[in-house]
């Protein structure tokens, strides 16, 4: 855990989130600023800065949270699709420095933001 870090004290409990999922690996919860019906954050408990800094041991650690994500698609109510995201870097839009991964969906999504 990173003392500054936003999704760190989350995490922790320090800060409040409407926690969807969690497990040992990650938690979900509802983004404070959706960007469609349903937009939610998974994020890994383990803190990386951004998608750069995993090793290929890491990766491992990401794999099982999109393995779980995806068993977990009716929990979520996105059994008609969904769209993943993360961000890296200011061009990149990324505003907490914790690897995360947006996840949108609950309607027919924008070409847009493929």
């Amino acid at each position: 855990m990173k003392k500054d870090c936003i999704f760190c004290k989350i995490i922790e409990g320090k800060l409040p989130a409407t926690r969807v999922f969690e497990n040992d690996d990650m938690i979900i919860i509802n983004d404070i600023s959706p960007q469609a019906r349903r937009h939610y954050l998974l994020i890994p408990k383990k803190h990386y800065e951004n998608i750069g800094e995993l090793s290929i041991k890491d990766g491992e650690l990401l794999a099982r949270c999109l393995k779980t994500f995806a068993q977990n698609i009716e929990l979520l109510k996105l059994e008609n699709g969904y769209r993943l995201a993360t961000n890296k870097g200011n061009d990149g839009r990324q505003s907490v420095g914790h690897i995360h991964i947006h996840i949108f969906g609950g309607e027919r999504l924008s070409e847009i933001m493929c």
